[in-house]
């Protein structure tokens, strides 16, 4: 069976998701990131895997379900973390952000007896999930992190492999991001935080 890795910051305020300040406080922020990863955190417990780890900057805490193995970010880039995640797994791995509330266990239910990675683009030209049959760090190290390329330049380093593509997903950057995934996603703990974030009754 396949690794999960979900890739997270601790969510504090000032540290995550300051894209969206304004419109929202640093501590409303920080509460739509907390409530985006228990979302993220939910599904992937609720999807067959052999493991599950959070690869965590900061400090686990109560958004963090039972049955996860919790591991630190390396220092370095954003490549260099998403290398070390996939370093430490000795098997097929499938890893995602914290920033696409809106996953299914369905989509994250791989099978790769006939591919050697999966690839899932986010609509901002990053990508919200990779995952290789035999994790291979170089396959990410020195691709370069958030830009409007990063997704085509990651693609492009799972050259000669066969690969399956996942639907594309929106990221939450920014506040009309956050909205739109709310409505793709109007029963989880993001779009209710949101809604009443913005004074809405549900």
């Amino acid at each position: 069976m396949t690794t999960l890795l979900v890739i997270a910051k601790e969510p504090r305020p000032g540290r995550v998701k300051t894209r969206l300040t304004p419109p929202f406080t640093p501590e409303e922020a920080a509460a739509l990131a907390e409530a985006s990863l228990a979302d993220t955190l939910d599904v992937v417990a609720r999807t067959p895997a052999r493991r599950r780890v959070l690869v965590l900057e900061g400090a686990p805490g109560p958004w963090l379900p039972p049955g996860f193995e919790v591991v630190r970010q390396c220092a370095g880039g954003l490549d260099e973390r998403l290398a070390a995640a996939f370093a430490g797994c000795d098997g097929p791995a499938l890893l995602i952000g914290m920033d696409t509330p809106q996953v299914t266990p369905e989509l994250l239910t791989v099978d790769f007896a006939d591919c050697d990675a999966y690839f899932g683009p986010a609509e901002d030209g990053g990508f919200w999930a990779l995952g290789l049959a035999a994790p291979d760090p170089s396959r990410l190290r020195g691709v370069p992190m958030s830009t409007p390329h990063t997704g085509a330049a990651q693609r492009a380093r799972l050259t000669g492999l066969r690969v399956r593509e996942l639907p594309p997903l929106r990221d939450v950057d920014t506040a009309s991001d956050a909205e739109l995934v709310a409505r793709a996603a109007p029963d989880g703990r993001f779009a209710a935080r949101l809604a009443r974030l913005a004074g809405v009754v549900r």
